[in-house]
């Protein structure tokens, strides 16, 4: 690696640990330490995490900012650019793919986190990819991308399918990994952010909410989506508790509120 693709790498590798960092940490703060005797009462598990387990997240996290560094430089600055469809001039596609490209990446990615996600819990399989991430049964924000290095490679592995099946901008991936994180945090934060009464709506029913996910790290099984919740519906793995944990959690909220 010359001196030019170390600096990109480093640059790389900073962009996403900053991003994590700074989108985790800033949760973390309001939540776990600004607001956390004020708001005991909304946290999905009481309990608060002990501080080995932040450190474990952080530790993790690293170690996965690492792996998709490594993966971004290949994509971006190696050879292996010029057989993705990675493109550079805006009005090659226009703005309306632009923006539309992203929405669309988000449905690719959800569907590949999905069944990626449920492959990985088969027994045969989920000590070594999934089981460090299930460390946090009680997630906080930190959990975000507390992986396995075998899992980050999965996980690192939406980038490389988006690159060769469709044409993309590099700006419109940075738009999807920084949506990407932020909803990752509130996946993780232990709290729930949407209103009382949202699963039950049209909209609300689809969509994928931190009671959801906190489920899923809890029981280890059922609840494998990510921005959304049909594939869970449509295959079945939705759990039977999910509208019933989520309204006790915000008539929780509410009571405490009055």
């Amino acid at each position: 690696m010359n001196s030019f693709a170390e600096r990109g790498f480093v640059v790389i590798f900073l962009v996403i640990l900053l991003r994590y960092l700074i989108v985790a940490g800033i949760a973390f703060l309001i939540f776990y330490r600004i607001k956390r005797e004020s708001w005991s009462f909304r946290k999905i598990q009481l309990r608060i995490p002990l501080g080995k387990d932040y450190l474990r997240e952080i530790m993790f996290s690293g170690i996965t900012a690492f792996i998709f560094a490594l993966v971004g430089y290949a994509l971006f600055l190696t050879p292996i650019r010029s057989y993705t469809q990675l493109y550079t001039d805006f009005g090659e596609f226009g703005g309306a793919y632009f923006f539309m490209s992203i929405g669309l990446i988000l449905l690719i990615h959800d569907t590949y986190f999905y069944w990626t996600h449920r492959l990985m819990h088969h027994p045969s399989v989920f000590k070594y990819f999934h089981k460090v991430h299930h460390l946090s049964t009680n997630p906080s924000p930190w959990a975000a991308f507390a992986f396995h290095p075998l899992e980050a490679i999965v996980e690192a592995g939406i980038i490389v399918v988006i690159a060769f099946i469709m044409p993309v901008h590099p700006l419109a991936i940075a738009l999807f990994l920084l949506t990407m994180m932020v909803y990752n945090v509130y996946g993780h934060l232990g709290y729930e952010l949407y209103p009382k009464g949202f699963t039950k709506t049209r909209i609300g029913k689809w969509i994928n909410t931190s009671i959801n996910h906190n489920q899923h790290h809890q029981y280890f099984k059922g609840n494998y989506g990510l921005y959304f919740l049909w594939w869970d519906r449509w295959m079945g793995t939705l759990r039977s508790d999910y509208d019933q944990q989520y309204e006790e959690v915000k008539d929780r909220g509410q009571a405490n509120c009055r």
